[in-house]
């Protein structure tokens, strides 16, 4: 999904002024996946590569949950349920400005259990907001357990669309099916926002923590390390 928003030619940015006023706004809701983030990032020029040898060191700017402090982060997201709201105040605002800009926003579906998300999707489909498109990462797991063994979310597409969003489902491993999905975001005004279901399969690739519950907090040490490469190469 990063890969997919900031190398598909979708996302506006510009690296060496982050807060461009013409940017378009991300929002990693799910900010435990920051690591990922800040990769493209540094990989983009955001801040030097070498910083990211420092990650979650003392003293360093890269902590375990985003943080404006760090270039092309926008918000503090460590507290989850909370982006998508952020997301469309900034959509209305943009909106009521007159400007373009798109505002983009990632979710995990277990913070989707959270009644602040829902809230937030009436507040978008009420103020018409065809400036936001959110993603949520499919993977049916949250921090311990399966999403629909806790407060199942089922039908999840259909819910969607009964909150007044224009929902596609995609395959969140595909690239391609990513940036079809996303196709004439910036052109088309349908007067919803726009909701993108990348199903995707946690820790894919990589047998010791593909589909598993504790690969949410667990980190390969070791031979697991040199064998997630073999795997992933």
């Amino acid at each position: 999904i990063l890969v997919a928003l900031y190398y598909g030619g979708i996302l506006r940015f510009y690296p060496i002024n982050p807060r461009w006023d013409d940017r378009d706004i991300f929002i990693l809701s799910k900010g435990h996946a920051n690591n990922s983030l800040f990769v493209v990032l540094a990989d983009l020029g955001f801040f030097p590569v070498s910083e990211l040898a420092n990650f979650s060191k003392n003293g360093s700017m890269l902590c375990q949950h985003c943080d404006p402090q760090v270039p092309g982060i926008e918000t503090i997201s460590g507290s989850l349920g909370h982006g998508l709201g952020i997301a469309s105040g900034i959509a209305l605002g943009k909106k009521l400005q007159g400007k373009n800009n798109l505002v983009f926003v990632l979710m995990g579906d277990g913070e989707c259990q959270e009644g602040s998300v829902w809230e937030a999707a009436m507040f978008a489909s009420h103020h018409h907001l065809d400036n936001l498109i959110a993603f949520i990462d499919r993977n049916r797991l949250s921090s311990e357990e399966f999403t629909e063994n806790t407060s199942h979310l089922e039908p999840l597409e259909d819910k969607w669309k009964a909150f007044g969003w224009n929902v596609k489902t995609v395959n969140g491993h595909s690239i391609e099916e990513l940036l079809t999905a996303m196709d004439g975001c910036r052109t088309s005004r349908t007067g919803m926002p726009l909701m993108i279901i990348a199903n995707t399969i946690k820790g894919k690739g990589i047998s010791s923590l593909e589909n598993l519950p504790r690969s949410h907090h667990t980190v390969p040490k070791g031979e697991e390390i040199i064998k997630a490469r073999e795997e992933l190469s």
